[in-house]
């Protein structure tokens, strides 16, 4: 993981997690060392014994203003819960300013949503000509004619209109977010593991994968088997002309 990624267990309760994006001077884009280092801390989040975590950014202009366009990551689906890391545990997302493109999507694929009374939503890919497709899962989770409008028209959207059509759970003033949002992970750390699991697990049954969605899944899982020390081991064997020795790893 990357010190623009941080990960911490919450000093009052080690049931929660925190992962932190931590480039405020850049307003917390989204570049390669981004990407990796939430990739690597939602890994450790889902082997930990945590039973919740809390998505945030530090600063209070913006959760992220997207893909870094001066470095963007080369594959960014590596950073988004539930489709570069498929867990069956809650993940909170607390947002404040300018959470755009890209960002959005993060937060999209959270389970619950505490926005600050600033925060403002905004996906302008069809504007700039550029999208990774993640975005159609939006149709899934709010009402299709609001998921048009967010999508195709790059508007800002702020807190409470998100609020009113079901992007987020609670608005509240800026710097409260990140308490609101430690407020429903108490109560989710005290809940049943695998009740909680379950139902998760139940809904990303339930809720539609758009074709970007279940393409980078199927993507990861085949660059786990090319990367893989089985992979490396069946390169080295044909290379030197003997049986490979796999592991299973």
């Amino acid at each position: 993981m990357t010190d623009v990624v941080t990960y911490a267990l919450d000093e009052r309760n080690q049931k929660i997690a925190l992962i932190k994006i931590n480039r405020p001077e850049k307003m917390n884009a989204l570049n390669e060392d981004v990407i990796q280092g939430l990739r690597s801390a939602f890994r450790r989040y889902d082997q930990s014994s945590a039973c919740c975590a809390i998505l945030y950014a530090q600063g209070d202009r913006a959760f992220s203003v997207g893909a870094d366009i001066t470095n963007p990551p080369k594959e960014m689906w590596q950073g988004v819960p539930g489709v570069g890391v498929v867990t069956s545990k809650p993940i909170v997302a607390c947002v404040q300013g300018y959470c755009i493109g890209g960002a959005y999507i993060l937060v999209q694929m959270c389970d619950l949503v505490v926005a600050a009374d600033n925060t403002v939503f905004k996906y302008p890919e069809a504007q700039v000509g550029f999208t990774g497709g993640l975005i159609a899962g939006c149709a899934a989770r709010i009402p299709h004619k609001i998921a048009m409008e967010f999508m195709l028209l790059g508007q800002d959207l702020g807190a409470q209109r998100a609020f009113d059509v079901g992007m987020v759970n609670r608005v509240v003033p800026l710097g409260e977010q990140l308490n609101a949002a430690l407020e429903y992970a108490e109560i989710l750390a005290g809940s049943a593991p695998l009740v909680v699991q379950t139902i998760k697990n139940l809904v990303a049954d339930t809720v539609p994968r758009g074709p970007a969605e279940t393409s980078a899944i199927a993507r990861d899982k085949l660059l786990n088997v090319r990367d893989s020390a089985d992979g490396a081991e069946g390169r080295a064997a044909f290379s030197e002309k003997r049986p490979p020795v796999f592991k299973g790893t």
